[in-house]
């Protein structure tokens, strides 16, 4: 008689288990592989955040606390404060770092731009060039995506005893004593209040009079 052999397989409810088993296990792979990119994506998102946020308020701590009380001395025109300051818009005279490149006191001119959501950075060389040259300027886009923009400066008056925080700061012959800067992005993202004292801010006179 011939010599039969017995052959050995998998069912079809083997098979079907099998398939199962690794439906499922490719499933929470790739689940896995989801949650870590969306983790992954949204770990840069905050980092870009802070990086940003970072890069606005090292801008504004640099700058602020040195503007120069300097009046536009050289012009054709009538004699004007070189800081003035209004809700969105603020002018002022200060320097950069020797590493930046561009010497001698920077008018810088800070306006938001609601139209485009933009703080746009403003720069002018103060003082004229010499021999007449075109004085060089450049625009900065500070930061995107503004939907409110707002700046109070806090000082008094040489009649007021105590000061407060105002909107406006224009035609005025002395600095704030603090500028306030709020900022409020059109995306789910906190921006505190920043708030910087002029190192070089007028000390106001002793308006009390003598008694004799």
């Amino acid at each position: 008689m011939p010599k039969q052999y017995k052959i050995s397989g998998f069912t079809l409810i083997e098979v079907m288990i099998a398939m199962t088993l690794l439906s499922i296990m490719v499933a929470l792979l790739f689940g896995s592989l989801k949650t870590s990119a969306e983790s992954w994506n949204k770990g840069e998102t905050k980092i870009a955040e802070v990086n940003e946020k970072a890069v606005v308020y090292q801008f504004f701590k640099r700058h602020l606390p040195s503007i120069r009380p300097l009046w536009d001395d050289f012009s054709d025109e009538e004699r004007n404060f070189s800081f003035q300051g209004e809700s969105q818009k603020l002018q002022f005279v200060s320097v950069f770092p020797a590493s930046a490149g561009r010497k001698g006191f920077q008018l810088f001119e800070i306006v938001f731009d609601d139209n485009d959501g933009q703080v746009k950075v403003l720069l002018t060389p103060f003082y004229p060039a010499i021999d007449e040259q075109q004085w060089e300027e450049e625009e900065v886009i500070l930061l995107d995506h503004v939907e409110e923009f707002k700046i109070s400066y806090f000082g008094k008056d040489l009649m007021e005893s105590d000061g407060m925080w105002v909107d406006s700061w224009s035609e005025k012959e002395n600095l704030p004593s603090l500028i306030k800067i709020e900022i409020k992005l059109d995306q789910p993202s906190f921006w505190p209040e920043m708030i910087f004292a002029l190192k070089l801010a007028a000390i106001e006179p002793d308006l009390t009079l003598d008694s004799k």
